[in-house]
């Protein structure tokens, strides 16, 4: 049985599929000195706190339809930070068991009635800001996940998540687990037709990388290499411009942030 975008399907009982957007955003700069590495910490510390996290991902639940249960957040030191957000499908109704006061009028759910009957779905984002040692590159992590079940979808906040970030390498990965059934009683492994990530990409985003795939299309496994396609040194620089540096300055740092690229764009080291 095949499936299109907008073909109905009329399932037996619950959808059962579940469906994980993996997105990795990794964005490079050039640092000179200790001093300036530390800046750049801090800077990126600064621009994705916790809070700021949270907007974005409580945003991602608005857009693929679903309703937040619970979110937890953290900050760590000495950089760094966590957010996880449960969702559900549907809206939430509030519900008094024995032996627990009237909750009609409270603003959240009770957490027993999240974790019983509501934990089917999840979003959560981890940052890891990095630093060579030696060479002066500090690269910025951050690995997104968008895990539902039933009908909703996490491809449709992809757009808006890339556009979140200041990415230089994406890597997007796609997964649709488990099997539903159509009201026949027959498997159904997917809902939805998708022959590659970058389907859902929007046109504008697509012509500034160059992408790859690598899909598993019997699996239902699909997976996105992105690379920025222009460079401009002056977005690679914290702290100074090209014009400060000499000519063979620009070139070495040039190199160095070309190499970083690429090894993280092809999955290996590629140091002489």
């Amino acid at each position: 049985m095949s499936v299109t975008h907008n073909q109905p399907i009329q399932l037996h009982g619950f959808n059962n599929l579940t469906k994980t957007l993996s997105f990795n955003m990794y964005d490079i700069c050039y640092t000179k000195t200790a001093e300036e590495r530390d800046a750049y910490i801090a800077y990126i510390d600064e621009q994705y706190n916790a809070d700021r996290l949270t907007a974005i991902l409580s945003t991602v639940s608005d857009m693929i339809g679903a309703h937040i249960l619970n979110i937890a957040k953290q900050d760590y030191d000495p950089q760094g930070a966590s957010v996880t957000i449960l969702v559900s499908e549907g809206p939430v109704e509030h519900v008094v068991k024995e032996g627990q006061l009237d909750t009609e009028d409270a603003e959240e759910p009770l957490p027993q009635v999240v974790l019983a009957h509501l934990d089917k779905s999840h979003i959560t984002v981890h940052t890891y800001p990095e630093y060579h040692p030696d060479d002066g590159i500090s690269t910025f992590r951050a690995d997104i996940d968008v895990s539902t079940c039933g009908e909703i979808s996490p491809l449709k906040a992809l757009n808006y998540l890339i556009q979140s970030f200041d990415t230089d390498i994406m890597t997007l990965d796609y997964r649709v687990r488990g099997f539903t059934r159509d009201i026949t009683g027959r498997k159904l492994f997917i809902d939805h037709g998708i022959s590659s990530i970058q389907n859902y990409i929007a046109d504008d985003i697509k012509s500034m990388y160059d992408m790859i795939d690598v899909n598993v299309y019997q699996e239902n496994v699909f997976h996105t290499k992105c690379k920025l396609r222009k460079f401009d040194l002056d977005n690679y620089l914290f702290g100074n411009t090209k014009e400060m540096l000499s000519p063979e300055e620009r070139e070495i740092i040039a190199q160095k942030l070309h190499m970083e690229m690429d090894e993280i764009f092809y999955g290996k080291n590629m140091q002489p």
